[in-house]
C-alpha cells in the first residue's frame, strides 16, 4: 500500500510558526512550539478572560444585567430598608407622642391626654389575658374586708395639708423586690421594684389620676394626685387601667407591670414620691 499512516502529534512533538509576507515570501520571524506550549498559552488567555468578566460582573454595575443575580441582591436590599424606615416611622410617632404629651401638660390641658388606644402601639400583654377587670375587683373585696386598709373617705372641712408623710399608710404599689434605689444625686428619684409578669400595680393612697399617657424613656406612665400635696407616679407599665380624671381608692389595680420605655431593661416597676415639689425617698416610708 502506498498510503501512509497519518501519525498523530505526540506532546512532545516539536513544531515551527513562520512568519512570511504574502508578496515577496520574507520570512518576518519564525517560532518553535509544541503541543504543551499552546494548551498552556490557550488556558492562561482563558482564565485571564473569566477573571476579567467576573471582576467585571462583581465590581461593577454590570450585575444589573445578569438574570436573577441583581434580583436578588435588590430584593434583599429592599427588605433591609423597609426594615429601617418601619424603624424610623415608630421612632418618629414615638417622638411625636412624647412631644404632645409635654405640651398638653405645659398648657394644663389633662383632659385630653386620656390614653387612647386606637393611637397608641400594640401592647406586650392583651388587657384580656390578664384579666384586670377581675383583679381590680379581688383587691377592693380584700381591701373591703380589711379594716387595717380601710382609709376613711376625706371630707371637705378635712384639713390633710398639715399631715406628716409618717403619720400616712402607704400600700405597697406591688409586691417584689427592690433593684434600684432612691439615688436623686445621680437623677434616679424613685425607686425600682422586679414583680412577676402581669402583677397588678396598686395605688398606694387614694386620690385623682393627674397623668396617664405615654413617654419615650418611661413608657406607659400613671401618676395620681393624693391629699397633703402628694404625687406618685407608677412607670414602664404594659398597661394602663385608669384614665386622666379617674378617682381610684388606696390599693386599687391602676396599671400592669412592664417594660416600655428607653430606660427599661427589663420588667419593673419605677415608683416616685414627691411631696411638696420634691423628690422623697419611698423606702422611708413602705415596705416593699
Amino acid at each position: 500500500m502506498s498510503d501512509e499512516i497519518k501519525k498523530s502529534p505526540e506532546k512532545s512533538d516539536k513544531f515551527r510558526l513562520v512568519v512570511m509576507n504574502d508578496e515577496t515570501f520574507e520570512e518576518v520571524g519564525s517560532y518553535k512550539l509544541t503541543l504543551f506550549n499552546i494548551y498552556a498559552l490557550i488556558s492562561t488567555i482563558l482564565v485571564i478572560v473569566v477573571i476579567f468578566v467576573v471582576s467585571l460582573i462583581v465590581f461593577t454595575p454590570l450585575k444589573r444585567l445578569v438574570p436573577g443575580y441583581g434580583n436578588v441582591n435588590a430584593h434583599s436590599k429592599a427588605i433591609k430598608n423597609s426594615k429601617e424606615v418601619d424603624a424610623l416611622e415608630k421612632e418618629i410617632a414615638a417622638r411625636d407622642h412624647y412631644i404632645e404629651t409635654l405640651q398638653r401638660l405645659i398648657d394644663g390641658n389633662f383632659e385630653t391626654a386620656d390614653q387612647n388606644e386606637a393611637n397608641l402601639p400594640v401592647l406586650k400583654d392583651s388587657i384580656r389575658e390578664i384579666a384586670p377587670i377581675t383583679e381590680d375587683s379581688i383587691i377592693r373585696e380584700m381591701v373591703a374586708r380589711e379594716e387595717w386598709l380601710s382609709l376613711p373617705e376625706p371630707t371637705q372641712n378635712e384639713n390633710t395639708s398639715k399631715i406628716a408623710l409618717e403619720e400616712l399608710y402607704f400600700i405597697p404599689p406591688v409586691k417584689g423586690y427592690v433593684t434600684d434605689e432612691f439615688m436623686p444625686e445621680k437623677a434616679h428619684f424613685g425607686t425600682d421594684i422586679a414583680a412577676s409578669k402581669n402583677s397588678a400595680i396598686k395605688s398606694t393612697l387614694e386620690g385623682r389620676v393627674l397623668v396617664s399617657d405615654w413617654t419615650l424613656e418611661t413608657g406607659y406612665v400613671i401618676g395620681i394626685q393624693h391629699s397633703n400635696n402628694l404625687i406618685s407616679f407608677y412607670k414602664h407599665n404594659s398597661v394602663l387601667l385608669k384614665k386622666v380624671g379617674s378617682f381610684v381608692k388606696a390599693g386599687e389595680a391602676i396599671a400592669i407591670i412592664g417594660d416600655t420605655g428607653d430606660l427599661s431593661d427589663g420588667p419593673h416597676l419605677h415608683f416616685e414620691l414627691w411631696h411638696n415639689g420634691n423628690p422623697v425617698d419611698p423606702a422611708e416610708y413602705i415596705n416593699f
